[in-house]
């Protein structure tokens, strides 16, 4: 198995749950990987993920210092090192800070380049992990080794449904005695990359404009009109014939878990939802799905937040003013 590191993105907003899975990720990829690397987002942007920015900028910083054998690596946006990173990853075209709904963007490619392995292995700071398979990174590793068409690699999303099936992603279900899907579509959430891949394969990304939703979102709230990476990568892999492999892999396999909302009782319970995770306590109803349901969060208040932040209700509301 070749050297792994894994990076582990982080911003001021993630300072509440980060806290509980920061941890819990650590615990669960530090025997398989060789680097642990922090990068630490402090470019702030507007839009939601600028919340609680102010009050959590000490907190993740004293948080991820608190990780021992942790490389922390605040996200450098000097001249010289977004031309590096332009230079891996975009053919030397400058990378936009933020995307248009002031979500990461540059971070995402700084964490990769700052990587001191070929492999890294990317999570974001949300990110939950059951399963605890102390040989899926090998694994990982053999698949990206054996399938030169395979882009990405990552554990199941979801903890599996008794029959195998994926109830709200559409994949391809691979043939063959262990649990994998193939999918056209890129996910930054959590990856397992090998650079050089990226570089015979695809070798520069093209920084596109958002879509026109996209757009009034940015000129909304002040961001920059960019489209999302994940769909930059997306776009290269169906230009270069390329997928993304999620899969369990050997007993018990590891899978992701993922909190699509914030609010009150996800945060009251989120100690004891890493507990579940890493025990597999998890009720039927949540099986086969990669989303935190409503059987385990109530997100009832996070809902209707949201209902109340969509772009174009913000739009009205400054037109009227």
């Amino acid at each position: 198995m070749p050297p792994v590191t894994l990076q582990i993105s982080l911003a001021p907003s993630d300072h509440r749950l980060a806290q509980h899975i920061l941890p819990h990720q650590i615990r669960t990829w530090r025997g398989q990987v060789a680097e642990i690397l922090l990068t630490i987002d402090l470019h702030r942007s507007a839009g939601r993920f600028a919340d609680d920015w102010a009050e959590g900028r000490d907190k993740i910083l004293s948080l991820a210092h608190s990780i021992e054998g942790a490389r922390i690596a605040e996200v450098d946006y000097a001249a010289r090192t977004a031309a590096a990173v332009a230079k891996e990853f975009f053919g030397g075209q400058s990378v936009p800070a933020k995307d248009h709904r002031g979500g990461p963007y540059y971070s995402y490619f700084y964490g990769l380049h700052a990587a001191s392995h070929r492999h890294v292995l990317h999570c974001d700071a949300d990110m939950m992990f059951g399963g605890g398979s102390s040989t899926w990174l090998a694994e990982a590793c053999a698949l990206l080794e054996k399938e030169p068409n395979v882009f990405v690699t990552a554990p199941l999303p979801g903890a599996p449904a008794p029959d195998g099936r994926l109830t709200e992603l559409r994949g391809e279900r691979l043939a063959g005695p262990g649990l994998a899907y193939a999918f056209p579509e890129m996910s930054s959430r959590a990856f397992l990359l090998d650079r050089e891949r990226f570089q015979t394969r695809i070798s520069a990304l093209r920084p596109s404009l958002a879509p026109l939703r996209g757009l009034l979102l940015a000129l909304l709230e002040g961001n920059a009109p960019r489209e999302l990476p994940e769909r930059l990568l997306t776009a290269a892999m169906a230009q270069h014939s390329l997928r993304r492999v999620d899969f369990l892999g050997t007993a018990p396999g590891m899978w992701t878990l993922h909190p699509p909302y914030r609010c009150a009782d996800f945060y009251q319970k989120l100690p004891d939802l890493v507990r579940r995770v890493e025990a597999g306590d998890l009720p039927i109803a949540q099986l086969g799905f990669h989303d935190v349901g409503d059987s385990l969060v109530d997100w009832t208040e996070a809902r209707q937040r949201m209902s109340e932040r969509r772009w174009w209700q913000r739009l009205l509301k400054r037109f009227r003013q």
